[in-house]
């Protein structure tokens, strides 16, 4: 695939057979960015790429998502797809293009999949839609929308969005969808052209005699068991009654595993029955109806800001951090290196769902829900000119039943605005299911975990009273059509809002104060000319200043100086110090000095790092001084005034004026 200078390889193989005791579609989907695409030569000590970045992550994920539901049901087979980025120009981003590689890639192959599908991305600029926007014109876009889609309709929708309406969204994506069906006619055309014939392979679909024998065990204990209102109840309870259809059935020398199966199945059909037919929920709520919401700040003592927020059975603990310019991140990719001053991490412990496995670093779905929650929040972060600080959140999901990653965004704001991170507008989030057959389509607000299990669609949308600010949708069916995303478009506007209420009543605004426990930043404006004299040579200077007060400080080329302290005397010792060295000398102003040369004539004194004037004997004291040493020693920390700086910039300094200054004021308070 190539998009201007950037050309991705994508390929797609398949193992002969589907591997034994497999009951799921074991899809893999590997990106990868090679330095040499961008001219480069990888840092570190190996010199070549290791583990995959964050990037190539969610890249991974975003190639995954739409392609896996067009594969048949009951297709076991290993598939592996791999995009290798080989070449990059520096303007247009892989990942899209490598979305496109693999649905043609998969369409030409002998591999069952019931594509093609295309996908690109959309900018919005001024009034005007972009397809495709470069880099740079993202830089100034309101949107930045990937959508993917086939002859059915939208089939994943992934974006950032500078609070638009849902109409200018619903515009934006159906001029994305226009655009991708010329490349999906030419995938078309292609596969009739090159494409291989489609290999015979078993699908390992439940008996029909299976499933009959299942449900008719079944049925009348599952509507009993999904009368229970509370989660684990149900869970214990078909933990039970699976047990005892596979001691039944076993018996008769069926698989336990083919049981299994086929019960999951029947209780699919029960809970898409439930909705479909009888227009009822599992936990009896309406279709609109959201679970019942409870928030909190400030839970915890020592952290610079916390919030705790509850909907239903799902809940999340989101806990702010600041820090100075030394926390930021540097994002290396293909583009140009980047630092990042807002971070959110997302964590998903197995106890937050009652289960029991090995807990390592973050997973592919850890890494994608903390990236969505942050770029909900990313249009109302303030500026690094208006607060600037280092921000990073972390979510810690303590009990999850439907929707933790939108649960995160509305404890993320909460915990923001506890800490007083001055946010532009809270933002609240909400996760929509979708339950679909042939004849009819019900929406669902706020979907519990079973309703994400066996529905039709997780579609996630956050945002501000002013409108949306990210959009998440995956289907688990071909494709959904304009109409039915308008109707979901509403109802999650109606459903945020709902939610932001409920935040606002417990904190209308950012606190006015920063906690206790946070960093002091203070802000610097020196002559650009002065960075230099500030720094000193090899960074003695600065180097000096920061052992000595304890202070962190951050110059920037603009000449924009940052001081970081936890202790406002530190701070206020710093300031000094780089103001005596970056201010003009000022006849007339007393400084500390330190005495570091004596001489017959008088003692050499250092005003500032770098700067010093002369005391001349006649100015130590009012009284007559036969030897220097006699006043000041080596060492000697004085204040002088400056009585004098001659043509060629040499400073002359009094410790007698001082004194008479002091004689003078003394006298003046009797």
């Amino acid at each position: 695939m190539r998009y201007g200078g950037t050309v991705v390889l994508v390929t797609a193989c398949m193992s002969k057979e589907a591997p034994e005791g497999k009951d799921y579609f074991p899809l893999m989907v590997e990106y990868q960015e090679k330095a040499y695409a961008a001219g480069r030569i990888p840092g570190g000590f190996f010199k070549r790429e290791g583990r995959p970045s964050e990037s190539e992550i969610l890249t991974s994920r975003l190639i995954d998502r739409p392609i896996r539901p067009l594969f048949p049901e009951g297709f076991y087979n290993e598939v592996q797809v791999v995009a290798i980025v080989l070449s990059s120009d520096g303007e247009n981003d892989p990942d899209v293009i490598a979305v496109v590689g693999a649905s043609a890639v998969l369409s030409i192959s002998d591999i069952p999949f019931n594509g093609p599908l295309a996908c690109c991305r959309v900018g919005k600029i001024g009034e005007d839609f972009i397809i495709n926007p470069t880099y740079k014109e993202l830089e100034s876009s309101e949107l930045d929308l990937i959508i993917a889609a086939n002859s059915d309709g939208v089939v994943m929708l992934e974006s950032k969005v500078k609070q638009l309406s849902e109409e200018v969204f619903l515009q934006a994506v159906k001029f994305g969808h226009d655009s991708l069906q010329e490349i999906i006619h030419f995938q078309t055309e292609f596969a009739k052209t090159c494409g291989k014939v489609k290999a015979e392979v078993s699908l390992k679909n439940t008996e029909p005699q299976l499933l009959k024998k299942i449900e008719q065990a079944s049925r009348d204990k599952l509507n009993t068991i999904y009368s229970i209102g509370k989660k684990e109840g149900r869970e214990q309870e078909i933990a039970f009654l699976v047990k005892e259809l596979v001691e039944k059935f076993t018996a008769d020398g069926l698989d336990a595993k083919q049981i299994k199966k086929a019960f999951e199945e029947v209780e699919k059909s029960l809970v898409r029955k439930k909705i479909l037919d009888e227009q009822t929920r599992i936990d009896g709520r309406g279709f609109k109806d959201i679970r019942s919401i409870s928030c909190e700040i400030a839970v915890l003592p020592r952290t610079h800001g916390s919030g705790l927020f509850t909907r239903g059975q799902t809940q999340s603990l989101a806990v702010t951090t600041l820090g100075t310019g030394d926390d930021e991140q540097l994002i290396e990719g293909l583009e140009a290196e980047r630092y990042k001053t807002f971070m959110l991490h997302y964590s998903f412990p197995p106890f937050s769902v009652g289960e029991v496995s090995p807990m390592r670093g973050p997973g592919r779905r850890e890494i994608g829900h903390g990236v969505l929650a942050e770029r909900a929040l990313l249009p109302v972060m303030p500026s690094k000119e208006d607060f600037p600080y280092t921000i990073r959140v972390v979510s810690e999901i303590l009990e999850s039943n439907g929707s933790s990653s939108m649960a995160t965004v509305c404890a993320s704001s909460l915990s923001l605005m506890d800490a007083g991170v001055p946010i532009k507008g809270v933002v609240a989030g909400v996760a929509l299911g979708l339950v679909k057959d042939t004849h009819k389509s019900v929406v669902l607000t706020d979907i519990a975990g079973v309703e994400d299990h066996y529905g039709d669609m997780d579609f996630k949308v956050a945002g501000t009273v002013s409108g949306i600010t990210a959009v998440q949708m995956d289907l688990k069916i071909r494709g959904i059509d304009l109409e039915l995303l308008k109707q979901c478009l509403e109802q999650s506007k109606e459903a945020r809002l709902y939610i932001l209420e409920k935040i606002k009543a417990v904190i209308q605004a950012p606190r006015q104060e920063l906690s206790s426990y946070a960093p002091r930043i203070v802000t610097l404006k020196i002559d650009t000319e002065k960075i230099g004299g500030l720094i000193g040579p090899g960074g003695k200077t600065i180097k000096k200043i920061i052992a000595q007060t304890g202070a962190t400080i951050d110059i920037e080329d603009d000449g924009t100086v940052l001081i970081a302290s936890n202790e406002a005397d530190k701070s206020q010792a710093a300031i000094e110090m780089i103001r005596a060295i970056t201010d003009d000398v000022v006849v007339g102003k007393i400084y500390n000095s330190k005495v570091k040369r004596i001489t017959n004539f008088g003692a050499f004194c250092e005003i500032a790092p770098g700067k010093e004037g002369l005391v001349h004997v006649s100015e130590l004291s009012d009284h007559f001084v036969k030897s220097v040493d006699e006043v000041v020693k080596l060492g000697d920390e004085i204040k002088v005034k400056v009585i004098g700086v001659d043509e060629l910039g040499r400073i002359n300094l009094s410790k007698k004026k001082v004194e008479e200054d002091n004689k003078s004021e003394r006298e003046k308070n009797k």
